[in-house]
């Protein structure tokens, strides 16, 4: 909601008491990504009411169309900001679900086991079908034979970047918000910005210009839209279980 007072406009998210912690970790996502230079709504207040959780943003206008050159930049830059670890320093979520984030030195293995093996372990206690849940086992034993000779620096990263996280001020610079950060390769990033429709081909000239991509980005690709597929399987069903399970058989003839 919009709330106003004393001549200054705020943003206000609520939720039922239990996303306390959710709304934590936003705020925290949205301060690492001021500091790294991307514009965004500043956290300014969070707490509890009742039996209500609530977060309190600056309210930026915002509309949905702007200049996507300028986003492709602002989003390398964030990457140009490097970690120490794969991971960060707290959990967090992606949606609702939690995101492990312990740290690791490996990014195929943090990739396996705070990624991937996770959402495997959700989908078999939500009772999603068990052809799945064979093939994924054996996909998260090949992790580290599909990601070998790939060894990207810990970068910080957005985490949730569709094109329902990002918009732009009237003027047309862009913003993020709805974070799920953590230290990773950045082509986890770039990839979901391709996964629900993509962003126009402004926004990827501009950011290769700043940030060549990577030999072999378009054989990982799958692997980290993967992650995301099973999430939204575990949130909301329907045929997302059946788009996994297409994936992981297409990683599975990868050589």
């Amino acid at each position: 909601m919009r709330l106003e007072g004393d001549g200054r406009k705020y943003f206000a998210k609520v939720n039922e008491r239990a996303q306390l912690d959710n709304f934590a970790a936003e705020a925290d996502g949205l301060a690492a990504l001021a500091v790294a230079g991307a514009m965004v709504p500043s956290p300014l207040c969070r707490g509890e009411a009742g039996d209500e959780a609530f977060l309190v943003l600056e309210y930026l206008e915002m509309r949905g169309n702007g200049d996507y050159a300028a986003l492709g930049r602002s989003l390398a830059r964030v990457h140009s900001v490097r970690g120490g670890f794969f991971g960060w320093q707290r959990d967090n979520y992606i949606g609702t679900t939690a995101q492990l984030n312990r740290r690791s030195s490996s990014w195929s293995d943090f990739w396996r086991d705070a990624r991937l093996r996770p959402q495997l372990d959700l989908a078999r206690k939500n009772g999603l079908k068990a052809s799945l849940l064979r093939k994924g086992e054996r996909l998260v034993e090949a992790v580290p034979r599909l990601l070998s000779g790939h060894a990207p620096p810990a970068t910080l990263l957005h985490g949730d970047l569709w094109g329902g996280n990002a918009s732009f001020l009237a003027g047309g610079a862009p913003v993020l918000f709805d974070p799920a950060v953590y230290w990773g390769d950045r082509e986890t990033d770039l990839a979901m910005t391709e996964l629900f429709g993509g962003f126009p081909s402004a926004f990827y000239s501009a950011y290769a210009e700043s940030a060549p991509l990577d030999a072999g980005y378009a054989a990982r690709k799958p692997l980290y839209n993967l992650y995301h597929v099973l999430n939204h399987a575990n949130l909301f069903g329907g045929g997302y279980a059946s788009q996994a399970e297409r994936m992981i058989d297409g990683l599975l003839v990868q050589p």
